[in-house]
């Protein structure tokens, strides 16, 4: 028998994900079964089961490949040099978050694992402890924005940090639950509270 190749064994495991996401924006974490999951991919039951044993798998998958996609950015943020001024940087994660807003986009997805998060104790911790990590890109883009005199030296950076990375959900909760405002509005009211009306 021939060995299936690396390749073949990641495009399968991606057109399973991709599948899922589809249902679970149709029809939400709770409403999906893995049937419906195994219609979607066009695949049989056993090649499903052979790379996601449960429903619970295939969430933590997309909730991976959700949080992994805004580590990118925000760890891209964090290297940049010289350091982008904080609304700036904001600005930035807002225009990858408002390409990922769509219908079809992750964030509607996180919403759903931030729900489910509350329930799976597994789920749960994986997602604060991802969380935790990109508050943490925010700490180092504080500290950064201290050291070029943006902020006051004496700032809590950790609490400065918190605030920020609040800015992110604030806007996306707000996008998709009522369909604005826009990243330009968003950033004009950001900026005066930054006291950088522009």
């Amino acid at each position: 028998m021939p060995r299936v190749s690396e390749e073949h064994l990641a495009a399968r495991r991606r057109q399973i994900v991709e599948a899922a996401r589809r249902c679970f924006l149709r029809e939400g974490f709770h409403r999906t079964t893995m049937q419906d999951v195994i219609a979607e991919a066009g695949l049989s039951v056993g090649a499903v089961y052979r790379y996601f044993p449960s429903k619970a798998s295939l969430i933590s998958a997309i909730a991976e490949e959700t949080i992994g996609g805004a580590e990118e950015v925000l760890d891209e943020l964090a290297r940049q040099d010289p350091p982008l001024p904080l609304d700036k940087a904001l600005e930035y994660a807002l225009a990858y978050m408002e390409n990922q807003a769509g219908d079809e986009g992750m964030l509607r997805i996180a919403i759903q694992v931030w729900g489910e998060a509350q329930r799976d104790p597994a789920l749960g911790e994986f997602a604060a402890s991802r969380y935790t990590k990109l508050r943490g890109h925010f700490e180092v883009l504080v500290r950064r924005a201290q050291e070029a005199g943006e902020l006051p030296a004496d700032a809590d950076p950790a609490a400065v940090a918190a605030a920020l990375f609040g800015l992110l959900p604030g806007w996306f909760l707000q996008r998709i639950i009522t369909g604005g405002p826009d990243v330009a509005t968003y950033l004009s009211g950001v900026r005066v509270l930054f006291g950088r009306q522009r």
